[in-house]
């Protein structure tokens, strides 16, 4: 497959020593404006009962899809879902208003790294005129496949608070939160660029993201021998970061899960994909219950120091936890302002954050954890965040950013003590 490599040479780039490789995919993306009266117009047409509100169901059509909505609306989850035809994303679309931008895990995380003055180079799967648009011309990317196309992506974002009437009960909305929606080929297929390893050898920083999209077990095995190989390009003191996902498909998740985690140094996740893995919720406010969790979470994944980001806390459990502890910080940092004021946030918001109240209660369970064991194991504090519409697209995405940037950012210090 043919691919295409831009490296930037405006002279007002960030710029500095080595730089973060961010992987894999880059989307367009529709951002609907969640519409009460309209979702609660379509629950009446499509005649969407209780049993119907199934975040697991089949998503076949745009009933389908409303009615997974409303699921995950009630069980208080966010998440992303294949879907099987196209046209039910463009016809729910285009019933609301929308905003349309640039977004994949390796997009968003690199624009925050942007912001704070830490370079990269983003692997797209695929781009077009309207995604080119938008990414920024001093931001370096490398394409597997110029001639892909790419389908929009639907992102729901639930209110903070509300209720949507059905046919025998009402859904109540108690919990901001993101729903992502897919119908995508290119990032289906994951098609690797042979420059991929030539890009590698430089990083300090590589981001493994985007395995999730993927449909079919066999390629995604090929795939994943295919970065493995590309991989021994990287210089020895390279950090690579593994950003879990929700999978479309569950024998794919298997087999990346497994395959890529081997590859990484650090597995980050969120607290809906954590307890996905542990097949049950746990209080994440409770110390002794999260300490089991990640017990069950290092015996189903050895070898990797575990990150995982929740609205409550991030922490890191592992060899490299003292290491993560400032870069933690940082992707909390980060985070808290995409909460606040979304796509606009700008490096002076996040360094505001600082200025944020510390909830107690997040506080004491971030004091415990860490009071276990310094040595593996350190919490940082999620902020009390003052806003009546937040932004929940894209919060892992700026975490994990935010991460990055500040474990770069470590590093070049340290270069320059030596």
């Amino acid at each position: 497959m043919p691919s295409a490599k831009r490296l930037s040479t405006d002279a007002d780039a960030p710029a500095g020593p080595g730089r973060a490789v961010l992987g894999f995919g880059g989307t367009v993306d529709h951002e609907i404006e969640w519409d009460a009266a309209l979702v609660a117009r379509l629950a009446e047409e499509y005649r969407i009962r209780l049993t119907d509100c199934d975040p697991d169901a089949p998503i076949v059509d745009e009933r389908s899809l409303l009615a997974v909505i409303l699921g995950h609306a009630r069980l208080r989850r966010g998440g992303e879902r294949f879907v099987e035809s196209p046209a039910a994303l463009e016809q729910f679309a285009a019933r609301h208003r929308k905003s349309v931008t640039i977004g994949g895990t390796c997009v968003r995380a690199g624009l925050v790294m942007r912001a704070l003055g830490v370079r990269s180079t983003a692997l797209l799967v695929a781009v077009d005129d309207t995604f080119l648009e938008r990414f920024p011309p001093d931001c370096d990317y490398l394409v597997s496949d110029d001639a892909a196309v790419l389908i929009p992506h639907l992102i729901v974002q639930l209110p903070e608070a509300g209720s949507i009437p059905v046919a025998d009960g009402e859904i109540v909305i108690d919990r901001p939160n993101r729903l992502i929606f897919v119908n995508d080929p290119a990032q289906s297929s994951m098609e690797l660029s042979p420059d991929l390893g030539d890009t590698l050898a430089g990083a300090e920083v590589f981001l493994i993201s985007g395995f999730n999209a993927m449909t079919d077990a066999a390629l995604a095995r090929r795939r994943i021998h295919g970065l493995r190989a590309a991989m021994r390009a990287l210089p020895a003191e390279a950090l690579v970061i593994y950003e879990d996902a929700g999978y479309h498909s569950a024998e794919v998740s298997a087999v990346a899960r497994r395959g890529i985690v081997t590859l990484a140094d650090v597995f980050s996740m969120n607290e809906d994909e954590l307890q996905e893995h542990l097949g049950h919720e746990i209080d994440l406010l409770d110390p002794t219950a999260i300490c089991d969790a990640l017990g069950a979470m290092h015996r189903m994944f050895p070898g990797p120091t575990l990150v995982v980001h929740t609205r409550h806390w991030a922490l890191a459990s592992g060899a490299r936890a003292p290491l993560l502890e400032g870069a933690l910080a940082g992707g909390i940092r980060a985070a808290t302002a995409r909460y606040m004021h979304g796509d606009a946030a700008t490096a002076a918001d996040i360094a505001a954050v600082d200025g944020l109240s510390v909830p107690p209660e997040h506080r004491i369970v971030a004091d415990a954890l860490t009071a276990t064991d310094p040595n593996v194991l350190r919490c940082i504090p999620a902020y009390a965040v003052p806003t009546s519409k937040p932004t929940t697209i894209g919060l892992g995405d700026s975490f994990v950013g935010g991460l990055a940037a500040g474990l770069v950012s470590a590093r070049r210090a340290e270069g320059a003590l030596s």
